[in-house]
């Protein structure tokens, strides 16, 4: 029987990659989301309405996959689930995580992402599940002391709530491992992922105005949006905009695959940054974006955002010397699987037509 673990937050865009790879490399995930950032698929007949996103890869795989309509917060019914399964391993990437979003609701982020995540930690704890890979951010770094950043430099300067409760729960976990000797933890610092599954069938989808650079260039270049606002163009950087480094999500989704297998060496709390190592500057990342899509992409230079560093980008030796982890996908096919995704899914997974959007 294949080994079963539990995924957290598993429709969103990087679990939901992550649920494609453990199936791939022949695990059997069980996956939990509370549709906090994931659109309702079709009801069908027998089951309740699975998440799209988790629908669209029962496509792409030919295979069913077992899934929990589950909020963290509420401890009797993780508990619940607990008791039906018998899971090897967890994956925890459900949480709040709109930058933006925690600087202006600072306690719904502390009380959502700290406390689901304690409720985990005590459920894994009394049903004894030990093995743990954590979705965690390279926000932890905060403003970066020195280029490029590797595992060793200074974390918990954050510039934001939501990058406090990374670093928060990270703290958590190196605690429990260091009280609970049987306990193994990967916590996995990732950069800035992009991209899609080459299927185009699943890929980013925020809801909402998207936080992050590419969904909302991608957004512009399919005609959801007008214009891109550019943060600041007197940078100390080769064009004077800023820069950061981007990982292709299906390299990143192998990355969690290599930390499950990790997880079996006893390796006690590990942490590792997932990224490329090259940064690229938001204009690069619009011309990039401009050749995959044959698009012109309108953008105006805007004010510097608040906390917004000049360059970022990361050391990802470590997860290569011990994970045997490499990124592999360069730029332009990061920027043509957005692409695909977007242009194929001009209005995400929901099936309504989406009007121009004015900021």
């Amino acid at each position: 029987m294949p080994e079963k673990v539990l995924v957290t937050g598993g429709a969103g865009f990087i679990g939901s990659h992550c649920v494609l790879a453990l199936i791939e490399a022949g695990y059997q995930p069980i996956v939990v989301d509370n549709f906090s950032n994931a659109v309702r698929g079709a009801v069908r007949a027998g089951e309740g309405g699975k998440p799209e996103s988790i629908l669209r890869i029962e496509t792409i795989l030919d295979t069913p996959i077992e899934f929990c309509e589950l909020d963290l917060l509420n401890r009797a019914a993780l508990e619940a689930l607990f008791d039906k399964h018998s899971f090897s391993a967890v994956m925890h990437f459900a949480g709040l995580k709109a930058v933006g979003e925690s600087v202006q609701e600072p306690l719904r982020y502390y009380r959502v992402n700290l406390t689901a995540s304690m409720n985990l930690l005590e459920v894994m704890q009394a049903r004894g599940v030990r093995h743990l890979v954590f979705s965690s951010s390279a926000t932890v770094y905060g403003e970066p002391q020195r280029l490029p950043i590797d595992e060793r430099h200074p974390v918990g300067s954050c510039t934001n709530p939501y990058g406090k409760t990374k670093f928060f729960i990270e703290e958590m976990i190196k605690d429990h491992c260091k009280a609970n000797q049987s306990w193994n933890s990967v916590l996995l610092r990732y950069f800035n992922p992009i991209g899609a599954h080459s299927s185009g069938l699943i890929g980013e989808d925020p809801q909402g105005i998207p936080n992050n650079l590419l969904p909302y260039v991608a957004q512009v270049a399919v005609g959801r949006r007008e214009c891109l606002n550019v943060f600041g163009n007197d940078y100390d950087t080769l064009d004077g905009t800023g820069v950061r480094d981007y990982i292709h999500v299906v390299d990143l989704a192998k990355g969690h695959i290599a930390a499950l297998k990790k997880l079996k060496d006893n390796c006690g709390c590990k942490v590792y940054n997932l990224g490329t190592g090259v940064g690229y500057s938001v204009l690069q990342m619009v011309n990039a974006m401009k050749k995959a899509s044959g698009k012109e992409i309108p953008y105006k230079i805007t004010t510097r955002r608040e906390g917004d560093a000049a360059c970022c980008y990361a050391d990802p030796s470590l997860a290569e010397k011990e994970l045997g982890w490499k990124a592999e996908f360069a730029l332009e096919r990061m920027c043509e699987d957005v692409w695909r995704w977007q242009s194929m899914n001009p209005t995400g997974y929901s099936k309504k037509p989406a009007p121009v959007l004015k900021k």
